[in-house]
C-alpha cells in the first residue's frame, strides 16, 4: 500500500466511520520507519510499543479515559493483537476500531469482514485477488461473518459467474458450463456435442486459485458424495441416478445402485434438479447432459418393460417418455377388450405437464411430437373404452329413428370425433418424426371402421328400409330445407332492426361443430347453442346449399340439376343473386374475402343488409379431392380454428348479434382406402340414370335394387322435378365410380346430421359475465402443516370442474424460505370434470432439502401457476425435523 492509500484508509477509519481511537497492529514492521510522516488532520499518532520508545499500556490508558476521553488517536504497534488475558486495553479495544495496513488486511477491510483469522487465508488466494474485478464482484456478495468455506464458496460464483453464491446455484452454474453455447438450444439430442470426461473451462480457473478442495469439501457436505479423485461428471451421474432412483416407484436397476447417493444426498439431489429443469436459462443444459448421462447408463435398456405408473413422476431423463409411451401403447392394443381408460387419462394427462413436454428449454417441434403422441393415446383409449361400453349394452340397439338419431346427437359422434383426433395427432407425431403408433393406428382403424361404421351402418339401415325414407322426418328434429324459413326468417321477422348471420361450412360434420361448440362456449361474451337439422337426400353439395337458400320451391330439371324458385345454385355467385333478390335483401360472401378485410372494410361491405350468408369451404375443398383427401382431418383442425375466428370477426367487427353456422352435408371417412367388401356388387348403372357418384345416383324411373337404398327427392328434400335416387347401404361405394377415402351423399348418420350452432353475443352485464372464463381454483386442506421428515404429503382440492369455461390448471407446487425453495417442486395438473368433489382431490408429495431448520420460524407452501408464475395460493408450514430424527439410529 502506497502512502496515498494508507492516509485515505486512515481518513475513512476516523472520519467516515467516525472512529476516535484505532488500534494498528503491523506485525511485520512495514511502516514503522514512515510513522513519523503520517499526519492526520486532528488525530495524535502514538507508537505503543515501549521497546521502540512508545507509550506503555498504563499510561496510555490513562490518557485516553482520563486525560483526554474525547481526543482521536492512531496507536501504532509492530506486534500482533495481544491475548485477552494479556491485554491492558482491552475494554479500549472493544469499542475502538482495529486496522491493519498488509493487503490482505487491506481486503478484508475492503470486503467488510470481521474475522481476523481470514487474513491468512486471503493471503493463500493472492491469485484470486490479483483482479481489481473479481475483488469488485467478491464485495457484493459478502457477509461479513462469512468464514474460509463460505469465503471460497463466494470466489467460485464469481469465477463461474453464478447468478447467486449458494451452494447449489454456483453447482448448476459450473454443470451449465459444461455444454456449449452452441448445444444448450439444440434440446436433448445435442448430447453427442458433449465429452462428460472434459470439464468446463471455468474449471481451470476454480483449480488455479485453489478453490477446488473448498468446492468438493462443500459437495461433500451438501449431498454426501466423495472420492479419491472427485470429478464433476461423477458427481453429475450420482445425483442424476439419484434423481431417477428417488421418483421411481419400483427398485432402482441393480447397475446403478452403487451410485445413488445417501438419504441426505438424494434429497438434495432431488430439489437441485428439479431447480435445473425450472431454470428458464439453464434448463437446456440440463436436457443436454441428461441425454449424455442417460446414453453412458444406457437408460434406454433399463427403462425396457417398466410399466408407466412406475415412472410417472421421473423426469430426469428425456429416455422415460418413450417407455412410457411404449407401455401405454402395450396396455391399450392388449387390454382394449377390458381397457381402462382413466387410468390413461390420468397417466397422459400428468406426462403431458412434465418438462420434457413443456418445457420452452425442449425444441418445439418435439414438444409437439410428445404431445400430440400422448393425446393420440388417451384419445386411442377413449374411443376402446366408448366401444366396450355399447358392445356391453349389446350394440346399437334402438326402438326407433328418432332415438338412435339423439342417441348420435348426444354420444354416438364421439366415436367419429375420438376416431378423427387420434387420426390428427398420429399424423401430427409422424410428420414430426415419431413413429410408435403405427400398429396402434391399425387397431383404432379396425375399431373405427370395421366395427363401429359396420354395426351403426346395419342398425340405421333397418330404419332406412323401415319407411324411413319415404316420410324423412323425425319428431322434434327440422328438416334442412326448412332452414331459411325456421331459422333465419323468424329472427328478421321480429324487427326491422335484426341482422343475421349466416356461416355455412362445405361439408361440417356435427362432431366437428361439437368442437367449435366448446370453443365458442369457452369465449368471453359468447353463448353458443348445438343442434342439428335432418340433412336432405342425397347428402351432395348442390341440393345442400341449395336447401339452406330463401326459397318457396326446390326443383330438379331433366339432367340433375338443382333450381331455387326457378334459378340455378350451384355456383357462388348463383347463390349470391338468389340472396340479393331475397326480402330483406341478402348477400353472399367468401370467408376467406371477409377475414382479410378491416373492421371499416367489412362494416362497409355489409352495409344495410340484414341477412348475410358467409361461405366458409375449407373440408371439402380437401376432402373431396383424390390428391388432397388424406389432408382430410388436417383440414377439419383448420376449418376449426377458422370458424371460430370468423365467428369472432363477425361478433367483434361487425357488431353481429346473432350468428348460425350450419353445413350443407357431413362426410365419412376412413384412414386406409376402401377395398372389395366397401364396393357394392351394382355393375353398372340404371337406366333413367344422370348423375352418378360414389355415394348416390341421381335419375328417373330408377327400378328397385337389393342392392341400394331407393327414394325421391320429393320426400327427402321436397324438390319437385319426379327425382329419383339410389344410395349404397351402409357406407359402401357405388363400384362403377371408383372408390375413395372421403365421400359423403349418403344416409348415415355422419352425412345427414347436419349440424346448426346458434351462438348469440351477450350485452348485458349480468349475461356477459356468466360467459366470462376462468381457471379452477385449488386449496390447500386442513388447517395446520408441520413437516417432519424427508417427504411430505400434502392434500389439493380442485374445487370446480373443468367445464367450457372453466379452465384446467397446472400448479407448481413446493415449500419455500422467502423465494428460496427448500424442497423439491412438484408439477400438478387439475383438469378434472367429475361433478364428485371426493374425485377432484390430488395428493402433493414433496422431498425436503437436507439441512437445518428453526422449528419456529415459518415456511410457505407455494402454489404457482406453471405458465404464468402467478401465485395461486400460499399456507404457513413449520419444519421439525428434530421429531423424525429423534427416531433415527
Amino acid at each position: 500500500m502506497d502512502q496515498a492509500q494508507l492516509l485515505a484508509a486512515l481518513n475513512k477509519a476516523f472520519f467516515e466511520e467516525e472512529n476516535r481511537i484505532v488500534f494498528w497492529h503491523d506485525p511485520d514492521g512495514d511502516f514503522t520507519n514512515a510513522l513519523g510522516d503520517i499526519e492526520l488532520d486532528g488525530v495524535t499518532v502514538l507508537n505503543t510499543d515501549p521497546e521502540d520508545g512508545g507509550i506503555a499500556s498504563l499510561e496510555l490508558k490513562i490518557l485516553l479515559e482520563q486525560e483526554d476521553p474525547e481526543g482521536r488517536y492512531l496507536l501504532y504497534s509492530p506486534a500482533e493483537e495481544p491475548e485477552y488475558a494479556d491485554d491492558w486495553l482491552l475494554d479500549i479495544r472493544a469499542y475502538s476500531r482495529g486496522f491493519r495496513a498488509d493487503r490482505a488486511s487491506i481486503l478484508l477491510d475492503e470486503l467488510g469482514l470481521t474475522r481476523q483469522r481470514l487474513r491468512a487465508h486471503i493471503s493463500q488466494r493472492r491469485k484470486f485477488f490479483d483482479s481489481k474485478d473479481r475483488v469488485r464482484r467478491l464485495k457484493q456478495i459478502v457477509s461479513e461473518d462469512d468464514n474460509e468455506l463460505d469465503l471460497d464458496l463466494k470466489m467460485i460464483a464469481v469465477v463461474s459467474r453464478s447468478d447467486q453464491p449458494d451452494p447449489m446455484n454456483v453447482l448448476l452454474t459450473l454443470l451449465h458450463a459444461m455444454v456449449p453455447g452452441s448445444a444448450r438450444s439444440g434440446g436433448e439430442e445435442a448430447d453427442t456435442m458433449v465429452d462428460l470426461n472434459v470439464a468446463p473451462e471455468v474449471w481451470k480457473y476454480v483449480e488455479k486459485y485453489d478453490l477446488n478442495g473448498s468446492f468438493w469439501e462443500v459437495i461433500h457436505s451438501l449431498f454426501g458424495y466423495e472420492e479419491e479423485s472427485p470429478t464433476l461428471r461423477n458427481l453429475l451421474i450420482r445425483l442424476m441416478v439419484s434423481d431417477f432412483a428417488h421418483k421411481l416407484n419400483e427398485e432402482c436397476p441393480a447397475a446403478w445402485q452403487h451410485l445413488s447417493l445417501n438419504r441426505a444426498g438424494t434429497a438434495n439431489a432431488v430439489v437441485c434438479l428439479g431447480q435445473w429443469r425450472d431454470s428458464s436459462s439453464k434448463a437446456g443444459s440440463f436436457n443436454v447432459l441428461s441425454g449424455a448421462v442417460g446414453n453412458l447408463l444406457k437408460i434406454r435398456d433399463e427403462l425396457h418393460g417398466v410399466e408407466a405408473e412406475s415412472l410417472l413422476e421421473v423426469m430426469t431423463f428425456a429416455a422415460v417418455e418413450k417407455a412410457v409411451v411404449l407401455s401405454l401403447r402395450r396396455r391399450i392394443r392388449s387390454t382394449a377388450e377390458t381397457l381402462d381408460a382413466a387410468s390413461i387419462r390420468r397417466i397422459v394427462s400428468q406426462r403431458k405437464k412434465s418438462h420434457w413436454v413443456t418445457s420452452l428449454s425442449i425444441p418445439e417441434r418435439k414438444r409437439q411430437e410428445r404431445e400430440a403422441v400422448y393425446n393420440a393415446l388417451a384419445l386411442a383409449a377413449e374411443l376402446f373404452d366408448l366401444r366396450n361400453h355399447y358392445q356391453a349394452q349389446g350394440g346399437f340397439d334402438y326402438p326407433d329413428a328418432g332415438s338412435m338419431y339423439q342417441a348420435y346427437e348426444k354420444e354416438l359422434y364421439r366415436f367419429d370425433q375420438l376416431h378423427r383426433r387420434f387420426c390428427w395427432n398420429a399424423d401430427e407425431a409422424a410428420l414430426k418424426g415419431q413413429d410408435l403408433l403405427k400398429e396402434l393406428r391399425a387397431s383404432v382403424e379396425s375399431c373405427y371402421r370395421n366395427w363401429f361404421l359396420v354395426q351403426l351402418g346395419l342398425a340405421w339401415d333397418a330404419f332406412l328400409g323401415s319407411g324411413l325414407l319415404e316420410t324423412w322426418s323425425l319428431a322434434g328434429v327440422p328438416n334442412q330445407y326448412k332452414f331459411y324459413s325456421w331459422q333465419v326468417k323468424q329472427r328478421l321477422n321480429e324487427t326491422d332492426r335484426r341482422k343475421v348471420f349466416v356461416v355455412v361450412s362445405d361439408a361440417l360434420r356435427y362432431e366437428v361443430a361439437e368442437e367449435i361448440n366448446r370453443r365458442l362456449n369457452g369465449t368471453y361474451r359468447l353463448e353458443s347453442d348445438l343442434r342439428s337439422q335432418l340433412g336432405v337426400l342425397p347428402s351432395y353439395t348442390a341440393l345442400g346449399m341449395a336447401s339452406l337458400l330463401p326459397h318457396e320451391t326446390l326443383e330438379y330439371n331433366k339432367k340433375g340439376d338443382v333450381f331455387v324458385d326457378g334459378q340455378r345454385t350451384s355456383s357462388f355467385d348463383q347463390r349470391r343473386a338468389i340472396l340479393a333478390k331475397s326480402k330483406p335483401s341478402g348477400l353472399a360472401v367468401k370467408a376467406t374475402h371477409l377475414l382479410k378485410l378491416k373492421k371499416e372494410e367489412g362494416r362497409q361491405l355489409i352495409g344495410d343488409h340484414r341477412c348475410v350468408y358467409i361461405y366458409h369451404d375449407e373440408i371439402d375443398a380437401r376432402g373431396d379431392k383424390a390428391s388432397t383427401e388424406a389432408g382430410t382431418f388436417g383440414a377439419v383442425h383448420d376449418a376449426v380454428d377458422d370458424l371460430v375466428d370468423l365467428v369472432r370477426y363477425i361478433v367483434n367487427n361487425l357488431n353481429g348479434n346473432y350468428v348460425l353456422v350450419t353445413a350443407d352435408h357431413g362426410f365419412l371417412f376412413t384412414e386406409t382406402p376402401p377395398d372389395a367388401t366397401d364396393k357394392s356388387q351394382l355393375t353398372e348403372k340404371p337406366a333413367g340414370t344422370v348423375k352418378a357418384k360414389k355415394r348416390y345416383l341421381l335419375g328417373f324411373d330408377l327400378p328397385e335394387n337389393m342392392m341400394a337404398w331407393r327414394g325421391r327427392t320429393k320426400d327427402t328434400a321436397k324438390a319437385a322435378g319426379d327425382m329419383e335416387f339410389w344410395l349404397p347401404k351402409g357406407t359402401n361405394r357405388f363400384h362403377f365410380t371408383g372408390g375413395a377415402r372421403f365421400v359423403h351423399g349418403g344416409a348415415t348418420l355422419q352425412e345427414i346430421v347436419v349440424p346448426l350452432l346458434t351462438v348469440k353475443h351477450m350485452k348485458n352485464k349480468g349475461s356477459r359475465e356468466k360467459t366470462r372464463e376462468k381457471t379452477v381454483s385449488v386449496q390447500v386442506l386442513a388447517a395446520k402443516h408441520k413437516i417432519t421428515t424427508p417427504q411430505h404429503r400434502f392434500r389439493l382440492i380442485q374445487m370446480e370442474s373443468v367445464s367450457e369455461r372453466v379452465r384446467p390448471v397446472t400448479l407448481r407446487v413446493g415449500v419455500y424460505d422467502g423465494e428460496e425453495p427448500v424442497t423439491s417442486l412438484e408439477t400438478v395438473t387439475f383438469d378434472s370434470t367429475s361433478t364428485n368433489i371426493d374425485e377432484r382431490q390430488k395428493w402433493v408429495t414433496v422431498t425436503l432439502k437436507e439441512g437445518s431448520f428453526d422449528k419456529k420460524k415459518t415456511y410457505r407452501l407455494v402454489l404457482r401457476d406453471s405458465e404464468t408464475g402467478v401465485e395461486a395460493q400460499a399456507v404457513d408450514v413449520t419444519i421439525d425435523r428434530a421429531i423424525s430424527d429423534d427416531f433415527d439410529f
